[in-house]
């Protein structure tokens, strides 16, 4: 059999020691990583891994695909699929910052918890997103509208940029975001007023929401916070929360750490199921949430 290799692409100066570990420990046998890659680069590059290696060593490469922004990633991940030459082609993974497996993740809990504590699911419930601009915040947002649900992200420093983003989400998966100012804690109190799920997903250490600012979101089942690094961006959600009351209300706090042991077991799995495919695969956070759910319970 063919020794397993995984090409993993990066726009960044460095490619991710977290996902070069991760993809070592799933049972890649080797690894390149390719750094300040653009998109004209990934055609040249993918055609390369695939010549250069026979049709059915396909499943045996694959293409990994890294970064901080959502949207290069998919470009990328199109590019590489156009650059195949059937029978040629080779596995393809996406998961720019971790995040399409960390957004997977965070919805994944807060649907589980919704059934579990509420006997209810996403569709319907308006889903408030802090951090909007981020890449969590994106795969959340995109992952909750497409479970039916609708989804809102706020901008710290103003609605144009999230209107932005959620303008290229209708345009590219056909779906209605909605957009928000969250500048001052007015602004973010009149976002959460009418929200089901509370989803935060702004920088690390950042407080967002306080016990009092929750107080202005009577209808809140779930919130979830991915922040590890103390203090925390929704008051009373400690990391390793599971379905805790919050400080408020009748909703239940959901932790980074909760969220994060979804996110590794996803994408250590996502990693594993490409070495035992018997043809070619090509994963993005959908293939993400999917998994995710599983592994939620």
């Amino acid at each position: 059999m063919a020794r397993s290799i995984l090409h993993m692409l990066t726009p960044l100066k460095h490619m991710s020691p977290f996902d070069v570990n991760m993809a070592v420990d799933a049972g890649f046998e080797t690894l390149v990583t390719y750094t300040d890659v653009t998109l004209p680069d990934v055609v040249s590059l993918t055609q390369d891994s695939i010549f250069s290696r026979a049709p059915g060593d396909g499943v045996r490469t694959g293409l990994f695909i890294g970064g901080k922004n959502a949207e290069d990633a998919l470009d990328m991940v199109d590019r590489a699929k156009k650059a195949f030459v059937p029978p040629f082609s080779n596995h393809i993974f996406a998961d720019p910052a971790g995040s399409f497996t960390t957004g997977a993740a965070m919805v994944a809990q807060v649907a589980r918890a919704l059934r579990e504590k509420f006997g209810t699911d996403l569709k319907g419930k308006r889903i408030v997103i802090f951090g909007g601009a981020g890449v969590v915040a994106y795969v959340a947002a995109v992952i909750g509208a497409l479970e039916g649900a609708k989804t809102v992200l706020v901008g710290h420093d103003g609605e144009e940029r999230v209107s932005k983003i959620a303008f290229t989400m209708k345009w590219r998966f056909g779906i209605e975001v909605g957009a928000v100012d969250g500048t001052t804690p007015a602004d973010r109190r009149a976002a959460i007023r009418h929200a089901d799920v509370i989803l935060s997903a702004g920088p690390a250490g950042i407080p967002i929401l306080s016990a009092e600012d929750l107080e202005s979101a009577p209808n809140l089942l779930v919130a979830s916070d991915v922040n590890a690094v103390p203090p925390a961006g929704i008051a009373g959600i400690d990391v390793n929360a599971v379905d805790v009351a919050l400080p408020v209300g009748k909703g239940i706090g959901i932790g980074a750490l909760a969220v994060g042991n979804v996110k590794y077991q996803t994408q250590s799995r996502l990693f594993r199921r490409m070495l035992e495919a018997e043809a070619p695969l090509c994963i993005d956070f959908r293939d993400a949430y999917t998994l995710a759910v599983e592994i939620a319970g």
